[in-house]
């Protein structure tokens, strides 16, 4: 497989730490977002949308992330990144969601791009304007984390599942942009455990090809 992705893309972040929790092996494809490689006719070529993560495997290529986890969840099953419980099931995809429909996508570069370009925000409008919308998610998310009196070590349960895979990402972006994480003790404590696992460090922005360049 080979997974084409920027470092510090949260999207990209988080299927890195889905095919490392899967043992799956892929080839870093690296697609510069800084230097607009994204919207070029090569990479178009494989993702119309311009957007990353894609994930070819054979000549066959996957685009958005949440439909690559599903496809990986389904097509490698062990270990699994959803409980068995269907209701759990829910509870699970629904703090993903948090983040992967209401935080991350009014975040992201393209957005954060307009606002500087086209309506000349300067970075610290920028920040404010990141801290707005991922506060509002962590609130939320902390939470359900909170009223879950079973909760474990992660987000739900004792073992990593598709909520954590989002919600990782988002608190280094967090971090990026300086918020504040003082009011969210469950989900500090839930990056910390995560922290631990070789699957999540290796997925780290800071640690891929492309982050030296």
């Amino acid at each position: 497989m080979k997974l084409y992705n920027f470092f510090r893309s949260g999207s990209s972040h988080r299927l890195r730490i889905a095919l490392n929790l899967k043992g799956l092996d892929y080839d870093y494809i690296a697609v510069d977002l800084r230097t607009g490689e994204h919207c070029g006719d090569a990479f178009k070529a494989l993702n119309p949308q311009g957007l990353v993560p894609a994930l070819a495997d054979g000549d066959m290529v996957l685009t958005q992330s949440t439909a690559i986890i599903e496809w990986l969840e389904e097509r490698h099953p062990t270990p699994p990144l959803l409980p068995a419980d269907l209701q759990a099931r829910a509870h699970v995809r629904a703090l993903a969601a948090i983040v992967g429909c209401d935080i991350h996508p009014i975040n992201n570069r393209r957005i954060l791009e307009y606002l500087r370009k086209q309506l000349g925000c300067d970075e610290a409008a920028v920040n404010a304007w990141c801290a707005t919308w991922i506060s509002a998610g962590f609130e939320a998310y902390e939470a359900l984390l909170a009223a879950d009196k079973h909760r474990g070590r992660y987000s739900f349960g004792d073992a990593p599942t598709v909520a954590d895979v989002y919600l990782i990402p988002q608190v280094e972006s967090a971090r990026r942009f300086k918020v504040d994480l003082a009011p969210y003790p469950n989900i500090v404590a839930v990056d910390q455990a995560c922290a631990e696992l070789e699957a999540f460090r290796l997925a780290a922005p800071l640690l891929q090809p492309d982050a030296q360049q």
